[in-house]
């Protein structure tokens, strides 16, 4: 069974009820009350206990009134004021967010170093949309938010094997989160560079032997340019790639809504993806492999699968994409 870090917001309320209703009046409290941690677990992660239960307690926002409410519990560097925070998870009321402990310190990894002491800072943001999109002050267009006061503590995260990529023409690798025969990571590859794997812990070396994989076997090669996920298993000898390529697509792109999709890269550090280009006045979406089983929209903190379009106006943009459980995400779009 799979174990999974929890977090618990007591007594969350429902939804609300249509505004639209005659005579209904809607009174939010003069200073609402912020979501709180009540309760943190220890942070000191070992690999060995990457699928143990940790859990987090905290308690919901309250403005006085039965509103629709979204949650994202967030780290950042201690005494930062959260200038730069990591969402680690995010979830609607009435319902637990849940991570495993591996994928806390692979994703905290992203931000802070292993096998030391680091102190970091956690809060939980809520955001509150009390209508639909009028783009009206706490509607879901521009949400109220309320946070927690910071939870410090000290986490101690472990590093990753790894096996490195050799004559993928860039220094890229793949690591494993538990520790075991298990790899995975996203790698961007080029078809015309077929290459192997290697462990630098035992100094061996694994290649393809047809769709297996093999000690000293031969490169592995892809059939076109781009980003993809590798899973490898250096214990039953098997691997596979799948594409992974994030893209915007939209009426400010420079294809339109016509494919190919503008092709964003991965930042292995930071877990972002990120384009720099020219946009014009329009909408944009992001989306998976140029099609549309896999796209995200709405607001820049609230990403969901099948989203508003995001409109845009003319001008050269920085655009960095968190995607969240491979479902929903966050960006940020900055004008050069």
């Amino acid at each position: 069974m799979r174990n999974t870090i929890f977090i618990l917001f007591i007594g969350l309320i429902g939804l609300l009820s249509s505004c639209e209703k005659d005579g209904e009046t809607i009174v939010m409290l003069e200073n609402p009350v912020a979501p709180e941690i009540v309760i943190m677990p220890n942070l000191t992660l070992q690999r060995n206990k990457g699928t143990e239960m940790l859990e987090f307690v905290g308690t919901p926002v309250d403005p006085g009134f039965q509103a629709s409410a979204k949650y994202f519990l967030e780290a950042a560097a201690a005494g930062t004021n959260f200038a730069d925070p990591t969402i680690i998870l995010t979830d609607v009321q009435n319902a637990s967010l849940k991570i495993s402990v591996s994928d806390l310190n692979g994703i905290l990894l992203k931000k802070f170093p292993a096998d030391k002491a680091t102190s970091v800072d956690f809060r939980v943001r809520s955001e509150l949309a009390v209508d639909a999109v009028t783009g009206a002050p706490g509607t879901g267009t521009a949400p109220f938010e309320y946070s927690s006061k910071t939870s410090t503590a000290n986490v101690t995260l472990y590093g990753l094997p790894k096996l490195d990529l050799i004559d993928s023409g860039i220094d890229q690798k793949i690591e494993s989160p538990l520790g075991n025969s298990d790899y995975k990571g996203f790698v961007k590859l080029d078809a015309t560079k077929p290459f192997t794997l290697l462990d630098p812990d035992n100094n061996v070396k694994y290649g393809a032997n047809g769709s297996a994989l093999a000690v000293n076997g031969a490169g592995i090669s892809v059939g076109k340019n781009g980003w993809y996920i590798l899973n490898v298993n250096t214990a039953n000898l098997s691997y596979s790639t799948s594409e992974y390529m994030i893209g915007l697509i939209g009426s400010a792109t420079p294809n339109g809504w016509d494919t190919p999709d503008q092709k964003m890269d991965h930042n292995a550090q930071t877990g972002t993806w990120s384009i720099t280009l020219n946009l014009i006045d329009g909408f944009i979406k992001f989306r998976k492999n140029d099609g549309w089983a896999w796209n995200l929209g709405g607001a820049k903190d609230n990403l969901t699968q099948g989203g508003a379009d995001i409109p845009v106006t003319a001008g050269n943009y920085t655009i960095t994409l968190t995607i969240i459980n491979d479902a929903t995400g966050a960006y940020k779009i900055v004008k050069n």
